[in-house]
């Protein structure tokens, strides 16, 4: 575990983060859409009203006004509902507190001097957001609570503050330094954030970024999948609790999984969910993630009012109404094309469909530092693994819990081994 962990604190990461501007559960799903195309992680935080305006809040009285965090797949489980189908324009006007899975574990409000390692414990461990105050004292003044920065006692630390104080207090609230006025600011930070910060951090690190993903044991075996010809809608039915991702699989004759895409919260963030939701509700998991040609038409193919363009301008993801010119569905609707524009599409099934449906992959050799720069450039919370002979062979999948486990795990003591490479290897990928 690298001492940059150790010697940094919280409110190193807040600075320049934007304040907190809570998205009430009383608000619509259609509210809910343009918010989430600007949020990190295609997700939001869901909070209850304030009961007593103008009560100073304790962190308490905010942790159960925080309902859970909604993302677009929920959103897009909604609308793919029998009477959400029925009446679209209803189904947008409902207020999320119907659509959210109400979980408060996901966010917890922390102190700006705590330390960066027990950040990351908890984030590890599936916390999802920091709620950080941002307090006029802290601001352009967040190295002074480093007990170290750039390898170097700090000079301007009083002479009255010891380091153990910052040490071992480092969980003490410091509201007491703050002004009331702002008191009831605070930033929030997701994961995407941290990750951000540990990838600037790569030579502290070393030689753990260049470490490949399978040596430090970040591959989780345990992923959710469904096959490819099973409805797409049962991923809504049997999704595991805080699910996100879920990759689209075919069977192979000795049992393996071939990956050919993924549902998922990112996938879903900037698409037409409309579109998205009568995708989910009447095709395959295989055609929803490969997409629907426009020259094909389908049993029950509607011809539904939509939002007119998804992958350039999507209107209900920039808080737009529903269009009224009528379409039919296809792929390039949700965005699924990477270029939507084009009038025409190659004739192998491969070469048409392989977009922005295509799901982010690695290889179980792949480095710490790939995967996350991986993560980071398409803002995804996961990265699938595959075999290191095959592209789409799925072994499991790399998620920003798994990665925060890596670089905080004690270093193992280097013995030597006995046992042949590949059988070593084989075990490794198993565990």
């Amino acid at each position: 575990m690298a001492s940059v962990f150790l010697y940094h604190v919280v409110g190193d990461l807040t600075v320049g983060k934007p304040e907190l501007v809570e998205f009430l559960e009383t608000e619509t799903v259609e509210s809910a859409i343009r918010v989430i195309g600007e949020a990190a992680e295609g997700s939001i935080p869901i909070w209850k009203r304030r009961s007593h305006v103008g009560v100073i809040e304790n962190s308490e009285m905010r942790q159960q006004r925080f309902v859970g965090i909604l993302n677009s797949l929920d959103i897009v489980a909604f609308l793919a509902r029998d009477e959400c189908l029925v009446d679209q324009e209803k189904a947008m006007k409902t207020p999320v507190s119907e659509v959210v899975v109400p979980n408060n574990s996901l966010l917890r409000e922390v102190d700006p001097a705590t330390r960066l390692i027990d950040a990351l414990e908890m984030m590890k461990n599936g916390l999802k957001r920091l709620l950080v105050p941002k307090s006029v004292v802290w601001k352009g003044m967040s190295k002074r609570f480093s007990i170290l920065y750039n390898g170097k006692w700090l000079k301007n630390l009083d002479a009255s503050s010891s380091s153990s104080n910052l040490g071992l207090n480092a969980n003490r609230p410091s509201s007491s330094s703050t002004p009331t006025s702002s008191r009831n600011k605070f930033c929030c930070l997701s994961r995407e954030d941290v990750i951000r910060f540990v990838i600037g951090c790569l030579g502290a690190l070393a030689p753990l970024p260049l470490s490949s993903i399978s040596s430090l044991g970040a591959i989780n075996p345990n992923f959710s999948s469904i096959e490819a010809s099973f409805p797409a809608i049962q991923v809504t039915q049997k999704l595991p609790q805080d699910t996100t991702a879920v990759a689209v699989v075919e069977s192979t004759p000795d049992g393996l999984y071939k990956i050919i895409g993924e549902i998922s919260a990112c996938k879903l963030w900037k698409c037409d969910y409309l579109a998205a939701a009568w995708a989910l509700a009447n095709l395959s998991a295989g055609q929803f993630v490969m997409g629907v040609e426009d020259n094909v038409t389908l049993r029950s193919l509607p011809h539904f009012s939509v939002n007119s363009t998804a992958g350039e301008n999507n209107n209900m993801a920039n808080g737009g109404g529903v269009s009224n010119r009528p379409r039919k569905f296809s792929s390039r609707s949700m965005g699924f094309f990477s270029n939507p524009a084009s009038p025409s599409f190659g004739a192998s099934r491969s070469s048409m469909y392989r977009g922005r449906s295509a799901p982010l992959t690695c290889k179980v050799t792949s480095s710490l530092a790939a995967v996350m720069a991986q993560m980071l450039s398409h803002r995804a919370t996961h990265v699938w693994v595959t075999e290191p002979e095959s592209e789409d062979i799925l072994v499991g999948v790399v998620s920003y819990a798994d990665i925060l486990a890596a670089v905080i795990k004690q270093p193992a003591p280097v013995i030597p081994s006995t046992t042949p490479a590949g059988e070593g290897y084989a075990t490794e990928i198993q565990n």
